[in-house]
């Protein structure tokens, strides 16, 4: 599936290159890894080729699944404020860790919304941090672009309706 310095993305880690493919023997039997470097932090991590898609290793996300990120960033709908955010919390861990960028996208989407009308808590701010790094970074790589370049566009995306809500009464 990936060949040495494609880059991939590892479900809530982000992009990396695969720097090798290397064949290791554990318990007397021989298996296939990719070598993984995450761009964020310089961590290897070794994935069996043969389970790589059950894993969630993925290719960085093509030009139409960028589109689709800006839509899902774009759509107008509040998240709902009723549940605790420790129930939230769990919720979008778990899409994080799914790995699809669109997912990502969504959890970032509804933590600025949320943002918008109250304080976060710490996890939710770390959360918040975590899929805008994870997001940021792939979309530079997939739009060849830099990730301040990726930041500044999806804060303005935001500003614009923060205002918005703000300016219409409108509170998430």
């Amino acid at each position: 599936m990936f060949k040495v310095g494609d880059r991939a993305v590892y479900p809530a880690h982000g992009v990396g290159v695969i720097d090798a493919i290397e064949t290791k023997t554990f318990s007397g039997q021989e298996q296939s890894f990719y070598i993984l470097r995450l761009f964020s932090n310089g961590m290897t991590i070794l994935i069996p080729t043969d389970n790589a898609n059950q894993v969630g290793l993925r290719g960085i996300a093509s030009d139409k699944e960028v589109t689709r990120v800006y839509k899902i960033l774009k759509e107008k709908a509040l998240p709902s404020d009723s549940q605790t955010w420790n129930r939230r919390y769990r919720e979008y861990m778990e899409k994080i860790r799914t790995g699809s960028v669109f997912e990502v996208a969504s959890v970032l989407r509804d933590l600025l919304l949320l943002r918008v009308g109250k304080d976060l808590s710490f996890g939710e701010r770390r959360m918040l941090d975590m899929a805008k790094g994870l997001l940021v970074k792939e979309l530079s790589v997939a739009q060849k672009s830099t990730e301040e370049r990726v930041e500044k566009h999806i804060e303005a995306l935001f500003e614009q309706r923060s205002w918005r809500l703000q300016y219409h009464g409108r509170r998430p």
